[in-house]
């Protein structure tokens, strides 16, 4: 169904005529099967082998070196003198062995194309969650059995087994990683209502769920819309398919060189012959033209030959394959040969944000809390927070100074509430040798700075890798007991915990609930504030102080994702609250005293700052594309040097819907000069690779998601990241390795 994202839910059931409770029936489901055919992405079908042999041989330069050949192979078989005829065969032998290897690479590679197209299918679920009439209840299907108008189940866990409308969500909240889809570097909060804009990109199709994708928390049900090649990732398997692959420069150049040399020769062949057409008669060939014809066509076969350079493919072959073993030693995979003089030859860099320019991992790098409250006399601790990886790895800072986390009271708190308030963590993968997160982003953020405080002084010094990344959260946990959440929703903004001690806290008392949320949701609901470890009452001056440095975090040049921390002293008791009732929920979540605000972002990673200043200085234009935020990826390329600190961005920075509206000389003219394209679908990143190579630039496109792939294979030169998408490596010349 077109534009299903627009309808409301009664009119996507009616256009398929299915009731959310009971599902399809099997005539239906029957129909439909025959109408779309299964839910999968059909296998590609790849070029018999002797097809690909001989498509590496249709170039002009190979043809020319193939004749060569030949004809020293023939020449050489009537050589008269056995010594000689026998040095006659190895320069077509030599000939013959350069292009049968390159032809052994050229089918390589031409694999590795096709294999592009099918790791799209590691993305298919084997399993679905179905209603169905003819059934009771919730059925397991293979997810190829699905069809348009199938009623499905998805919660937290699931991979998203076919495009779906949402038209119930069952838990407070749903939230969805499409970031290998979108490029979103958080999970997105999804809801069933129609959006009303019918040219919405997929990163405001916020009641779809995209195949692929995972559910990070919550469940829901809704109807299927798209299936298979249908589906957002189907599309992005029919671009990959349309794609033609450019050729390199150096390609380009020998396909050049191939044409004019073979119009030489074949010029100083023919007139040499011409020339000598008044010896054919002469004595030494026994009076016989026809023999002094055939001796001359000799010479002229021969002239021809000695002027072939034969040895230039294994040359180029063997420069390149030096090239790719200093890749190597920079961490660089070059999986197709001509890329390394490629990447010599690039002008313009587009590159994608999340995950390549920056770590995708979310980080915490600044938090406040305050230090005194006097009448008008307020004051903060602004604390800066290194590292930028899920690694429990980093110290806090203030001023400027690294400090002792257990001088500052109200740490103990914060500490605490990102301990207890989080249903995430951090796990180590020993094969990959990083830490994962397990759950939410911003929540395993908030336990990675649990660990980088170390409040408690927790001894890690015999623990591993893996007790290492939790260690000081363990500790906490056993200091509380939680007994239940009350679960994040769209219109308060914020999540609770409620806990009672396990042991005795520095804060006596009882029962407690810990909260975070939205910095403008949770601050309407706190009644006090803690300062150094005291609870003191709020005031508009002290609100007005808490808004104007959550706007500081918020703008500029770090544009954070800020989550404000509270707890509630004196909660209601259990008993109390209707725990089934999630509209009751901001009733329970009051009288609270604020404690303090983390600032996280997706960080840039350490080395691409410099990087872009060599590029600069080497005269490579860089060009960010992401489908993130447009303010999010014009406060990274800020950090980064892609935009300077105090510069305007108009002009230079413009989101997937403008772009679009901008005519066809204007795109053109915007690729040209801008800088950043945010809010961008994958056909927007073919796009933009296009017009740069109708202007003649040599581009390269650096990406890791699954939405990279078709402007990967687009490119000049695909360079993946090494922690990226099997979709985005294969569709990819070269992979770089952290």
């Amino acid at each position: 169904m077109e534009q299903s994202y627009t309808k409301s839910v009664d009119e996507v059931l009616e256009y398929f005529n299915v009731d959310e409770q009971t599902g399809l029936s099997d005539d239906q489901v029957k129909r439909a099967t025959e109408k779309y055919g299964p839910n999968e992405l059909p296998a590609e079908e790849g070029k018999p082998l002797w097809e690909l042999i001989l498509e590496q041989f249709d170039d002009l330069l190979v043809k020319i070196l193939l004749l060569a050949a030949v004809i020293s192979f023939v020449l050489a078989w009537f050589e008269e003198d056995d010594q000689e005829q026998v040095t006659a065969f190895v320069e077509p032998f030599v000939i013959l062995t350069i292009l049968i290897a390159n032809a052994v690479v050229g089918v390589w590679q031409e694999r590795n194309a096709e294999s592009a197209i099918e790791a799209l299918k590691e993305y298919e679920p084997d399993i679905a969650k179905v209603v169905r009439k003819n059934h009771k209840g919730v059925q397991r299907i293979r997810a190829s059995l699905l069809v348009p108008g199938d009623i499905v189940e998805c919660s937290v866990g699931d991979k998203v087994p076919a495009d779906i409308r949402i038209s119930t969500i069952h838990s407070t909240t749903i939230r969805i990683d499409q970031s290998i889809l979108t490029g979103e570097s958080v999970s997105v909060i999804k809801h069933s209502d129609p959006i009303p804009d019918p040219r919405a990109v997929n990163q405001d199709k916020k009641n779809i769920l995209f195949s692929g994708t995972n559910i990070s928390t919550g469940k829901c049900r809704g109807i299927v819309i798209g299936t298979g090649l249908n589906t957002e990732i189907g599309k992005i398997r029919n671009e990959m398919l349309d794609t033609e692959t450019e050729k390199t420069p150096l390609q380009q150049k020998l396909d050049e060189f191939s044409q004019q040399l073979s119009k030489v020769i074949t010029v100083i062949c023919v007139a040499v012959w011409a020339i000598n057409i008044g010896h054919f008669n002469d004595p030494a060939h026994g009076g016989s033209w026809i023999k002094g014809a055939i001796y001359y066509f000799k010479i002229a076969v021969a002239l021809a030959v000695a002027a072939i350079p034969e040895g230039l493919p294994a040359v180029i072959t063997t420069c390149l394959a030096l090239g790719t073993r200093r890749m190597a030693k920079k961490n660089c995979i070059v999986r197709s040969l001509p890329s390394v003089e490629t990447l010599g030859c690039t002008s313009v860099i587009c590159s994608d944000k999340t995950g390549t320019l920056t770590t995708n991992q979310m980080s915490v790098c600044r938090m406040f809390v305050f230090e005194k409250v006097e009448g008008n006399d307020i004051s903060t601790h602004q604390f800066e927070i290194t590292g930028s990886t899920y690694a429990p790895d980093g110290d806090i800072y203030l001023g400027g100074k690294k400090i002792k986390t257990g001088d500052y009271a109200t740490l103990e708190e914060i500490s605490t509430i990102c301990a207890m308030c989080n249903d995430s963590s951090v796990d180590y993968n020993e094969t990959k040798d990083i830490y994962e997160k397990v759950g939410e982003a911003t929540e395993v953020a908030l336990s990675v700075l649990t660990e980088k405080m170390n409040f408690y002084n927790t001894d890690k010094s015999t623990l591993n890798k893996r007790e290492k990344g939790m260690a000081v959260n363990h500790v906490i946990q056993q200091m509380w007991r939680k007994e239940f959440t009350l679960e994040f929703s769209r219109d308060r903004k914020s999540m609770s915990v409620y806990c009672v001690p396990n042991k005795p806290t520095r804060t006596p008392g009882g029962a407690r609930m810990f909260c975070k949320g939205a910095p403008e949701g949770l601050l309407d609901r706190c009644t006090h504030v803690r300062v150094d470890g005291n609870k003191i009452p709020m005031s508009p001056a002290i609100k007005n102080e808490i808004m104007k440095h959550v706007k500081a975090y918020g703008t500029g040049r770090d544009t954070l994702r800020c989550l404000a921390l509270a707890t509630i002293d004196n909660p209601p008791r259990r008993e109390d609250m209707d725990l089934e009732d999630s509209r009751k929920f901001i009733q329970y979540e009051t009288n609270m005293t604020f404690v303090g605000v983390a600032g996280m972002l997706d960080p840039p990673r350490e080395e691409v700052l410099n990087s872009i200043k060599q590029c600069r200085k080497a005269g490579v234009r860089v060009i960010v594309i992401t489908g993130d935020n447009k303010a999010t990826a014009e406060a990274i390329c800020r950090r980064i040097g892609v935009f300077g600190e105090n510069e305007s961005t108009e002009g230079m920075s413009y989101t997937g819907r403008e772009f679009d509206e901008l005519s066809q000389e204007d795109q053109r003219s915007a690729v040209m000069r801008a800088r950043l394209f945010a809010r961008v679908e994958p056909t927007h990143k073919s796009k933009i690779v296009e017009y740069l190579q109708a202007e003649g630039e040599i581009s390269a496109m650096t990406g890791d998601g699954v939405n990279d792939a078709p402007a990967l294979k687009k490119a000049e030169i695909g360079i993946a990241m090494g922690s990226g998408t099997a979709v985005a490596k294969t569709a990819s010349d070269i992979l770089y390795c952290l």
